[in-house]
């Protein structure tokens, strides 16, 4: 348990900026390296450097349309990263959910949080860019 948790730390450390941070114009690629890789993998398969350290197994993103009947569920994944949409894989809404990082960084400014919600829409589109097409030796998973 010590080693799950230090791992997360460690990732954390990683992903999570040292103050504050302006992702306005971060792509939705480079959110997806600074948030979500060290957990999901750099390809979004669930193989990231952390992802044996979990009690579950860390979802595959590639496949998130294919879990949803064929249909990537933008407003679903939107609130998924914003923390809206609660996941218990990503513990409490505040960590490691970054759209809590995201939200706090732009305060009370309605320019710099359109902004935020264009950086978190571009994480959306660079996640159903990354959606794959079902295969036979898809029906046996």
């Amino acid at each position: 348990m010590r080693t799950r948790h230090a791992l997360l730390a460690l990732a954390l450390a990683l992903a999570a900026p040292a103050g504050a941070a302006d992702y306005s114009t971060y792509s939705g690629k480079e959110l997806y390296h600074r948030f979500c890789a060290s957990c999901h993998g750099a390809g979004g398969e669930g193989n990231g450097p952390v992802a044996s350290s979990f009690t579950v197994a860390v979802p595959d993103l590639t496949r998130i349309a294919q879990r949803h009947g064929g249909h990537f569920p933008d407003n679903w994944v939107y609130r998924v990263i914003d923390g809206r949409e609660r996941l218990l894989s990503h513990g409490p809404r505040d960590m490691p959910v970054w759209g809590v990082e995201l939200w706090r960084e732009q305060g009370a400014d309605v320019t710099a949080g359109e902004r935020t919600r264009d950086a978190i829409g571009r994480l959306v589109e660079y996640l159903r860019g990354l959606q794959r097409e079902r295969t036979p030796a898809d029906a046996s998973r």
